[in-house]
């Protein structure tokens, strides 16, 4: 079951001066800062009052989203469903047709994670994001 909207998330070149639009100008707070080295990013989230905005800087210039500012410039990068049952949800849209780049789910900063190709959704990026709270009650570790 799909639960609601996650994340947006933007690519940007400077996390810094992107946070002079989203943080200043419109007045979203600041809520986490992740570095993930193996994944070659920067993030920074904001509160965009329930939904979050999730902004990500490459620092390795051969990773995704470096190669995606190389081709497309900054802008959305992907949007973030939750859902309940990632293992299902991978399923039922497998068997609607629907190409997946991830059809074994991977771990993310915040669960588990799986991507839709931007192929069978008008050109977005989904990304599927079964949080840590809901693989706790599930049993895992």
């Amino acid at each position: 079951m799909i639960k609601g909207v996650r994340r947006v998330s933007v690519a940007v070149r400077s996390l810094a001066s992107a946070l002079l639009f989203y943080r200043d100008a419109l007045g979203f707070s600041v809520t986490r800062h992740l570095d993930l080295p193996e994944r070659g990013l920067r993030l920074v989230r904001l509160d965009a009052f329930g939904t979050d905005i999730e902004l990500m800087e490459p620092t390795d210039p051969t990773g995704n989203v470096a190669l995606f500012l190389e081709q497309r410039g900054e802008g959305l990068h992907h949007v973030a469903l939750e859902v309940e049952d990632i293992e299902l949800e991978i399923r039922t849209l497998l068997a609607r047709g629907v190409e997946l780049i991830d059809r074994v789910p991977r771990d993310g900063p915040d669960g588990r994670i799986a991507f839709v190709h931007p192929r069978s959704t008008g050109g977005v990026l989904v990304q599927l994001s079964e949080p840590k709270a809901v693989m706790e009650g599930k049993g895992a570790t």
